[in-house]
């Protein structure tokens, strides 16, 4: 009988691991999440003259980690969720799809080649693999959303890409991944995994 009842309580939805979320888990991805919003809200700034909507924030380096340490579902949560709350600033709709855009197309291929080689190099391939998906889907996005949220014709924009959208899409990454290389694994082993 008092068999039965621990194995019934060591199965509740919060405490399960067999399905990977944990009362932990569940606890951590919240907080990334809430530190993601912080640093869209609070952290972003532009990195490139004369193209001031195009900002930089630390989110897609907090995206990335929380890919690494739990995984592509909690990667992607952390990707979408976050940027919700820009729907009530002057990025409004376009906005946030772009920062969906750009930070769930790094973090997804990143986090799926992670979770198959949890090693450094498994981190650095699947970030570069991210990269490339990113900068594609960044460039692309620009094109088709821009010219909504901006009113700039799709001429103006494409004539954007090499002087202002690669650059910025690359110095962004770039910092996301360089930093994200360097604290991953001091993140991830304080978070107990």
């Amino acid at each position: 009988m008092a068999t039965s009842t621990i194995e019934r309580h060591d199965s509740h939805s919060t405490t399960d691991q067999a399905n990977g979320w944990s009362t932990k888990r569940i606890a951590v991805t919240a907080l990334f999440c809430a530190l993601s919003a912080i640093a869209t809200l609070f952290l972003e700034f532009p990195i490139l003259p004369g193209v001031a909507w195009l900002k930089y924030d630390p989110s897609g380096i907090i995206a990335l980690i929380a890919g690494f340490a739990f995984g592509p579902a909690t990667g992607a949560i952390v990707s979408v969720i976050p940027y919700l709350v820009h729907l009530a600033t002057a990025s409004g709709v376009y906005g946030v799809l772009m920062a969906v855009l750009a930070t769930f197309t790094l973090v997804m291929p990143a986090a799926l080649i992670y979770k198959r080689n949890t090693t450094f190099k498994g981190a650095i391939i699947g970030m570069i693999v991210g990269a490339v998906v990113c900068i594609i889907a960044c460039i692309v996005g620009n094109i088709i959303i821009t010219p909504f949220y901006t009113g700039m014709p799709t001429e103006a924009v494409i004539g954007l890409v090499v002087p202002a959208l690669l650059p910025f899409n690359l110095i962004k990454i770039g910092i996301n991944c360089v930093v994200t290389a360097l604290i991953y694994k001091p993140v991830i082993k304080a978070l107990g995994n």
